[in-house]
C-alpha cells in the first residue's frame, strides 16, 4: 500500500530525503506492509522509528559537516583576505586538505540530495532536491578541477556552507512534520487480543485470535470487546457498535443475531458461534478500504518543488547562455567563461528556498499544535485553505455521542419535571444499560433505592420512598395494555428520540425522551463557516428522523442519514464530484474511509484511535469550532510560504544577471562572496517574516 496520504513515513528505499513535494516525504510504496488484515499485533513494521531515523540522519550530517566547514572556511583564500589576513595562512598542500575536507562534506552531507537527485529524476520529476544537487556538484567538480590545474577560483566554502544550511533546512523541517501514521496497525488494536474460546468438554481456554476458526464457541463477558464475527448461541445483552458503525444508541441483542468483532459488548454475559475471522471480518473489510483510499490520494506537488523546479531550469538555461555569451560574444578564454558559469550555477541554488517553507511549516506546526490541532499532513492542510464543503460525522463530532436527556415530559399534573427525573434517576443509577446511565448522570442527588430489579430487555425497576418505580420501553406499555397517549411524545419518537416512560405505583406519571446530545460548540462552528462561504453537510449512520431533528437544529445545508459505512467514502466521493473540495470530519472507525477519501480528513480526537490515524488533521478537542481555526491557520500560513518564496526568489532574480556580468561593461560584476553575503540575507529576512505567523481568533 502507499501511504501517501501520510507523510510521515517514508519507506526505507528512500529514506535519504527523497522530496517529491517539498513537505511530506513522499509516495512511500510500502509493499513491505506484511499484514493486510491479520490481526497479528506485529502487524507492520514501525514507520514511526523509521522517520526517527530519517530525523536522526539529517542531524548527523549536518553537525559533522558543520564541524568540518569550520576547516574549510579558515583555509579558504577568499575568506581570508576578507578577513583581511593576507597570505600568512597559507602553507604548501593547504588546497588538497581543504580539497578532502570539501571531499567529505560533498559526498557525506550532500548524499541525501545526491540521492534525491536520482529518485526525482527517476519519477521524471525534478524538483528541490535536482536544485540542490546541480548547485552542489556543479561547485565541487569545478572547484575540484582547479585544484588539480584547471586556473580558476575554488567554491569550496560556499559548496560547504550550501550544504549545511540545506541540511539544517531539512532537518528542522522533518523534526516538525514528525508523528506517525500507523492508521493500519490502530484498526488491528481495535481487536482483543485473545478470546476465551469452550472447550469439547465445556473448560475455556484463552486463546489468541489467530486461532480461532469458524465454528469455535466463545464467550465474552460484560464489557469486553467481541473478539470475531458471529452469531450469539447464548446470552442477551446490548452491544456498542458506534466505533464501527456510527450507530450511536446500543444496540440490544439475544439468540441468533450477529455481532461484530472489535465493538464491545455491554451488560450481559455471551457466548458466540465464530463465523468470520481473519481477514473476511467486518474490521479487516474496512481496513481494506482505508487502504485503498489512502491509495488514491491523488500525488500533490507542492509550493517550493514547483518552484525549484523553476529555477533548476533557469540555472541550466543561465549558466548555458552565460558560457555562450562570455565565449562566442564576449570572446573570453574558456576559463573565465567557466568561473562566470559556476558562479551563475551556485548562486541559482538559494539557500533561502530551503528554509523559506520548512520554517513557515514549524511554526504553523507550533502554532496548531498549541491551538490543540495536530496536523498530520502538511499538503492536506494547505489545500484546507481553499475548503468549499464541510461533511460532518453526526455521532461524537456534531454530537457528543453518548445519549442524554434531551426532554421530560410530565403526563400527571401532580409531579413536577425535577421530582420525576429524580426518581427515574435514582432507579437507573443501579443499571448499566447505556441509557440508564444518560438518565441517571441527568440528575444531582439521588433518592435511596430498594429492590431494584432488571426488567430483562425492558427497562429496570425499583422501590423509592416506598413507592414502586418502573422505567420502561414503550414496548412494555404494549405488552401490559397501559394507554399512555400525548402528541408530544409522538412529536419527540418522530425526531427519532428513544422515550421511555416512567410509573409510579403501577400509573404512568410521564417519559423522557433521549438523544444523542448536539454539542453546543456545533451550532457555533456551522454559523462561522457558512459565513465563510463554506457548505456544512452531515453524514450518519443514524436514521433518518434523528438525522433531520440535527440538521434542522444546526441549519445545515444537507445531510445524508442512513449511510452504512462502506457508503461513507462514496457519499464523500459524490460531494468532491460537483467539483467541490470537501473536508470530512469524524471519529469513528467507521469514518477512517472517509476521512481518507475526503481532500482534507479531520478526525476528533476523543474518538477512536483508527480515525485519528487516517486523518490528516487531529482535532485534540472534540471541538467542531477548531475546524475554523484550520481553515483560518491554513489561509495564514499559505501567504507566508508565498510571501518567503517571494523573498527566496526575487534575490536569484536579482543576482543571477549580475553574477552572469550583465552589468560588466560598467565593472560590475558579482563576486561569489558577494552572492554569498545576499544568499545569507535573504535566508535571514526569510526567517524573520516566518516567525511573524500568526492566527488571528
Amino acid at each position: 500500500m502507499h501511504n501517501h496520504h501520510h507523510h510521515e513515513d517514508s519507506s526505507p528505499h528512500e529514506a535519504h530525503g527523497k522530496h517529491e513535494d517539498h513537505s511530506h516525504h513522499e509516495v512511500h510504496h510500502h509493499e513491505e506492509h506484511g499484514h493486510q488484515g491479520k490481526h497479528d499485533h506485529g502487524g507492520g513494521h514501525n514507520h514511526h522509528g523509521h522517520h526517527a531515523h530519517m530525523v536522526e540522519d539529517f542531524r548527523k550530517r549536518f553537525w559533522i559537516s558543520l564541524v568540518l566547514t569550520i576547516p574549510i572556511l579558515i583555509l579558504s583564500p577568499m575568506i581570508q583576505e576578507f578577513l583581511g589576513l593576507g597570505e600568512s595562512l597559507r602553507f604548501p598542500g593547504d588546497m588538497y586538505i581543504t580539497f578532502i575536507l570539501s571531499s567529505v562534506v560533498f559526498f557525506y552531507g550532500g548524499y541525501p540530495f545526491l540521492k534525491g537527485l536520482i529518485d526525482e529524476l527517476k519519477e521524471k520529476s525534478p524538483g528541490m532536491m535536482t536544485l540542490i544537487a546541480l548547485a552542489i556538484s556543479v561547485a565541487y567538480f569545478y572547484s575540484s578541477a582547479v585544484v588539480f590545474g584547471v586556473p580558476g577560483k575554488v567554491f569550496f566554502w560556499e559548496l560547504a556552507t550550501l550544504i549545511d544550511i540545506m541540511l539544517l533546512g531539512h532537518w528542522i523541517e522533518m523534526k516538525s512534520v514528525m508523528g506517525a501514521s500507523r492508521a493500519l496497525e490502530e484498526l488491528a488494536k481495535l481487536m482483543p487480543s485473545d478470546a476465551h474460546k469452550i472447550m469439547e468438554d465445556g473448560s475455556v481456554k484463552d486463546v489468541p485470535l489467530s486461532e480461532l476458526q469458524s465454528g469455535d464457541r466463545v464467550l465474552i463477558k460484560p464489557g469486553e470487546k467481541i473478539p470475531a464475527d458471529g452469531v450469539i448461541v447464548e446470552g442477551e445483552t446490548s452491544v456498542n457498535e458506534a466505533m464501527l458503525t456510527g450507530e450511536s444508541k446500543p444496540l440490544s441483542k439475544k439468540e441468533n443475531d450477529k455481532v461484530i468483532g472489535g465493538s464491545i459488548n455491554g451488560e450481559g454475559s455471551l457466548t458466540i458461534t465464530v463465523e468470520k475471522t481473519g481477514k473476511d471480518s467486518f474490521l479487516s473489510q474496512v481496513i481494506d478500504l482505508v487502504r485503498q483510499a489512502q491509495e488514491s490520494k491523488s500525488r500533490t506537488q507542492d509550493l517550493a518543488n514547483r518552484a525549484a523546479f523553476w529555477l533548476t531550469i533557469i540555472a541550466l538555461s543561465a549558466g548555458a547562455v552565460t558560457m555562450f555569451i562570455w565565449l562566442a560574444i564576449m570572446q573570453q578564454d574558456f576559463v573565465y567563461a567557466l568561473e562566470r558559469t559556476v558562479t551563475v550555477m551556485v548562486i541559482t541554488c538559494p539557500h533561502a528556498l530551503g528554509l523559506a517553507i520548512p520554517l513557515v511549516v514549524a511554526v504553523s506546526t507550533a502554532i496548531s499544535a498549541s491551538n490543540g490541532l495536530l496536523i498530520r499532513n502538511r499538503a492536506a492542510f494547505e489545500r484546507a485553505r481553499n475548503i468549499q464543503a464541510i461533511i460532518f460525522d453526526k455521532t461524537g463530532t456534531l454530537t457528543q455521542g453518548k445519549f442524554g436527556v434531551t426532554d421530560v415530559i410530565v403526563l400527571d399534573g401532580e409531579i413536577k419535571k425535577e421530582e420525576l427525573l429524580k426518581y427515574a434517576a435514582s432507579v437507573e443509577s443501579r443499571s448499566e444499560h447505556p441509557i440508564a446511565k444518560g438518565i441517571a448522570e441527568s440528575a444531582e442527588d439521588l433518592y435511596e433505592v430498594k429492590n431494584f430489579k432488571a426488567i430483562t430487555g425492558k427497562g429496570a425497576e425499583g422501590k423509592v420512598n416506598d413507592r414502586d418505580v418502573k422505567i420502561v420501553s414503550p414496548g412494555y406499555l404494549k405488552e401490559n395494555n397501559i394507554a399512555a397517549e400525548d402528541g408530544k411524545i409522538d412529536e419527540l419518537s418522530a425526531q427519532g428520540k428513544t422515550v421511555v416512560y416512567v410509573l409510579i405505583d403501577g400509573k404512568v406519571k410521564g417519559a423522557i425522551a433521549l438523544a444523542d446530545i448536539i454539542r453546543e460548540e456545533s451550532k457555533e462552528a456551522i454559523a462561522t463557516l457558512k459565513a465563510m462561504g463554506i457548505r456544512c453537510m452531515m453524514l450518519t449512520g443514524d436514521n433518518k428522523q434523528v438525522a433531520k431533528w440535527v440538521a434542522e437544529e444546526l441549519e445545515l445545508d444537507d445531510y445524508f442519514a442512513e449511510v452504512l459505512p462502506d457508503q461513507k467514502a462514496s457519499k464523500v466521493k459524490e460531494v468532491q464530484s460537483q467539483g467541490l473540495i470537501v473536508a470530512m470530519t469524524g471519529d469513528g472507525v467507521n469514518d477512517a474511509p472517509a476521512l481518507a477519501t475526503a481532500d482534507i480528513g479531520i478526525a476528533i480526537g476523543a474518538g477512536t484511535d483508527v480515525a485519528v490515524e487516517t486523518a490528516d488533521i487531529v482535532l485534540v478537542r472534540s471541538n467542531p469550532r477548531d475546524v475554523t481555526a484550520i481553515v483560518k491557520l491554513a489561509k495564514a500560513t499559505y501567504n507566508k510560504m508565498v510571501q518567503n518564496l517571494a523573498w527566496a526568489t526575487g534575490y536569484n532574480a536579482f543576482a543571477i544577471p549580475l553574477a552572469a556580468g550583465v552589468l560588466y561593461s560598467y565593472g560590475i560584476i558579482l563576486s561569489p562572496a558577494f552572492g554569498a553575503v545576499l544568499m545569507s540575507l535573504s535566508t535571514v529576512i526569510v526567517a524573520i517574516n516566518a516567525r511573524l505567523l500568526k492566527v488571528e481568533k
